[in-house]
């Protein structure tokens, strides 16, 4: 199996590495219009970098990571090319699969919406697929991107509900995670302790959510002690429309995904 991708950047090269790790690198190839970076990535990790995107169709997975507004150039490029056996994977935000054949009607698609965290090998994934893409196609490709952590496969009306939540959620937990920080600091605590502390309570907090199966709220409640500190916590962010704003930003999110396949 061959497996390609066009774009090393922040999410194509974490979602590649990943993938290097786990397949035989001289049978994976990338191509970057940043020459001097898909070259960096090729010596890093021992993948083939080719010149140009037409060199990389011969794969049969080919990664797009490309930016919805970068779209149309590499399409205008590639699009009479493509083989009908190769199955074209988009990390478009918002791009529908029916426009994407719209850019190039020989192709076939499979949209996919990674997460930051694949640099660690912690992604959340979602994968969402046309009617010309077969079940063992879909789950290859489930395969290759477990490489990089969790990965399921969804109906494409949810797409834009997961850009919002895993795509861009990392973000907001990285908000809140400075925040704690911040605030561990305002209490007397040194910033490279008042980091770690923070982020392990994330760390630790979420796995408890993923591993015991219950609900948030019953875990909140397992710490809010009667007239504790925690409670006390707990009122102040709800004076301070704690949950409101993490829905906003959500909401806004998904309204922007929905706008950039548009």
């Amino acid at each position: 199996m061959k497996i390609g991708c066009i774009g090393t950047g922040a999410m194509g090269g974490a979602i590649m590495r990943a993938v290097c790790k786990k397949y035989d690198v001289s049978q994976i190839k990338i191509t970057d219009k940043n020459t001097e970076m898909g070259k960096a990535f090729a010596s890093e990790t021992g993948a083939t970098f080719v010149n140009c995107n037409k060199e990389i169709l011969d794969c049969d997975y080919i990664f797009l990571a490309v930016k919805p507004q970068f779209l149309c150039d590499v399409f205008d490029e590639i699009k009479n090319d493509i083989s009908s056996d190769s199955v074209i994977i988009s990390m478009a935000a918002g791009v529908k699969i029916e426009k994407l054949e719209k850019f190039a009607p020989k192709a076939r698609f499979i949209r996919m919406m990674p997460n930051v965290c694949a640099q660690i090998g912690q992604a959340m994934t979602a994968i969402t697929y046309g009617q010309n893409i077969s079940e063992e196609e879909a789950k290859t490709a489930q395969e290759i991107l477990s490489s990089a952590g969790k990965v399921e496969i969804v109906p494409e009306k949810l797409m834009d509900c997961v850009t919002a939540v895993s795509g861009s959620g990392p973000a907001f937990v990285f908000m809140f995670i400075e925040a704690m920080a911040d605030a561990a600091v305002r209490c007397g605590m040194p910033r490279a302790q008042a980091y770690t502390y923070a982020a392990q309570t994330v760390y630790g907090s979420a796995g408890m959510v993923l591993e015991s199966g219950k609900h948030p709220a019953v875990l909140k409640d397992m710490v809010c002690s009667p007239a504790g500190t925690t409670i006390e916590g707990v009122a102040a962010l709800e004076k301070n429309n704690f949950r409101n704003a993490v829905i906003e930003a959500v909401t806004s999110a998904c309204q922007k995904s929905i706008s950039l396949g548009k």
